[in-house]
């Protein structure tokens, strides 16, 4: 059965562009169907998806927004369109994969719809900010972008070339069947970091011999983001949140944030977890010429030359167990805790460099003070990465997603 890539875009400022992708895609036997956005002049050609039903499904008027005047509000409205109307192809089975070009403006309305599809569905962007940083575009989404080196602004030698590569990239994508691996197998979230490596590695090990597929995530911020966001779709039957690191860099303002609400996905999507303060010693920042003034005299260590640790204190430990509980308090399935009493990260560790149990207990103190009467509390003579304490981790969350 051959594959429909949907084509998203400005058909009035770009269409002949889209019109020479088109060909090329669908030479390489694939469907297309083509959704236009633009507002302002006609198409260069006649869309499967009108800007009208866009505009529609965006809760605007095109011809109150082709009136000019209102940019702020047709961008909203059409990428508010756009992803109702990317989504429901997708729902109906006329979208294997997605791609579209722009400047920022297309960009953001293109990624808008893109950010609807599952992870896993081929995205391709060419975008003019493609080189840059993409992330606010990106989302939590697998959409890969192609800097366009050139506007998106005619066919020339250099366009011609960025635009085949990805018609072909797109194409290819859609073509390509992922071979089939432990299909059946439940799946199970865990998030680490390089301090919890050998933790997360030998968790993931018991839980994958007990039937289980795990996804790591690294706790950059968006990994925890995206693990979250897998949870809250519905993927995820039970979360080994053994690094909940972003937490510290919340309170300290880290560049690894991933939100306040960081951990609170699992207890609303009411699947079984264990939470650890993993990695909560450690608040990240770039380079040691960026940090903040307000941190120079704190215990700080370069972990490579584009990141520095700051080591979180009695204070900061607090507010970051405050969160933990809850995150516990919050959920509707079996949840635990489990505290490893001899550090919490390979630097938190007797002798090692972030080794401060001061720090530490206020964290501990602060979950066990506000947890609801009823949440487990573990507490393990054992840091983060010895055996003993990840193989009582795996342990705990199976009993927890067998008890549910």
């Amino acid at each position: 059965m051959s594959k429909t890539v949907v084509i998203v875009g400005a058909l009035d400022t770009k269409g002949a562009e889209f019109a020479f992708v088109k060909e090329l895609i669908e030479a390489e036997g694939v469907k297309t169907l083509v959704v236009d956005f633009g507002v302002m002049g006609s198409p260069a050609f006649a869309p499967d998806v009108s800007r009208a039903e866009v505009a529609a499904a965006g809760g605007g008027d095109l011809a109150h927004l082709a009136a000019g005047g209102h940019k702020d509000e047709a961008m909203q409205v059409m990428a508010n369109g756009l992803a109702v109307v990317v989504r429901r192809l997708y729902d109906e089975g006329n979208l294997d994969g997605i791609i579209g070009m722009g400047g920022s403006g297309g960009t953001s309305i293109a990624t808008t719809g893109m950010r609807t599809l599952p992870v896993g569905i081929p995205k391709v962007m060419v975008s003019t900010v493609g080189g840059g940083d993409v992330s606010a575009y990106a989302g939590t989404k697998d959409i890969t972008f192609m800097p366009s080196i050139v506007d998106v602004a005619g066919i020339n030698s250099i366009s011609r070339a960025i635009y085949t590569n990805a018609a072909g990239a797109i194409a290819g994508m859609v073509k390509m069947e992922a071979p089939a691996s432990q299909a059946g197998r439940p799946l199970v979230t865990a998030s680490m970091f390089g301090n919890t490596t050998t933790a997360v590695d030998h968790a993931r090990g018991i839980l994958e011999t007990a039937g289980y597929e795990v996804l790591v995530f690294h706790a950059t911020g968006t990994g925890g983001k995206t693990m979250e966001s897998l949870i809250a779709d519905g993927y995820i039957v039970g979360s080994l949140d053994m690094t909940t690191t972003e937490l510290a860099d919340t309170v300290c303002g880290g560049v690894f944030d991933a939100g306040p609400e960081r951990c609170l996905a699992a207890s609303r999507a009411g699947i079984p977890a264990v939470l650890v303060p993993g990695c909560v010693d450690m608040a990240n920042f770039g380079g040691v010429e960026t940090m903040p003034e307000k941190y120079h005299s704190r215990t700080l260590y370069r972990w490579n030359p584009n990141v520095t640790l700051l080591r979180t204190n009695v204070e900061e430990n607090a507010k970051i167990g405050a969160m933990i509980a809850a995150a516990a308090n919050a959920s509707s399935a079996p949840v635990a805790v489990v505290l490893p009493l001899k550090g919490v990260s390979m630097l938190d560790s007797p002798g090692g460099e972030f080794w401060d149990p001061a720090a530490d207990q206020a964290c501990f103190d602060a979950i066990k003070t506000r947890l609801n009467p009823g949440i487990p509390v573990i507490e393990l003579d054992h840091n983060i990465n010895d055996p003993e304490f990840s193989a009582a981790v795996a342990e705990t969350l199976l009993n927890l997603m067998k008890g549910a």
